[in-house]
């Protein structure tokens, strides 16, 4: 499995939990490889690996560095190829075709201002859901041209081509 730490490099108690998790569901930690944003990335570069596995934390930051990695199109030739993204909170909203909810929760200190996501999915997601949100989320739902689902803690989407399933 590729980690993608990224969103998350100032917070390190949130990279070991997250890892962590990860051998907690079975995945031993030799087949847990990092892989850090701040180089080109190609392909070949993940080719071992079986799905990819981005981290929360900053979404303005991980678009900007799946940007200028060419993350980007690597994640898209990952993805056509069968393989599995698996996105947590920022790494969720970067899958979907627009990023512009996370300024709900994120600072976009870089001053991005073109929203557009990996598009790998026509989904935008909205992580860490509570009731509290639904006025905010309603907006969005009629602001966007795209569906928006909003996900709790408790849930996760998992979209398999044209089947989307909701887990609890």
């Amino acid at each position: 499995m590729g980690f993608i730490p990224t969103a998350s490099q100032t917070d390190e108690t949130y990279l070991k939990e997250a890892k962590q998790e990860l051998v907690d569901l079975g995945i031993k930690q030799k087949h847990i490889t990092t892989i850090q944003l701040d180089h080109q990335i190609l392909y070949k570069e993940i080719t071992s690996c079986d799905a990819l596995y981005v981290c929360g934390g900053n979404t303005f930051y991980l678009l900007a560095k799946a940007r200028e990695s060419g993350f980007i199109a690597v994640a898209h030739q990952f993805v056509q190829s069968g393989k599995v993204y698996v996105g947590v909170s920022a790494g969720s909203i970067l899958a979907g075709p627009d990023i512009s909810i996370a300024l709900q929760g994120d600072e976009n200190d870089i001053g991005i201002s073109d929203f557009t996501g990996l598009d790998l999915t026509n989904i935008v997601v909205w992580p860490h859901y509570t009731k509290k949100e639904e006025a905010v989320v309603a907006e969005y739902k009629k602001k966007l041209k795209f569906p928006v689902v909003p996900l709790t803690d408790q849930q996760a989407l998992v979209i398999d081509g044209d089947t989307k399933k909701l887990i609890e």
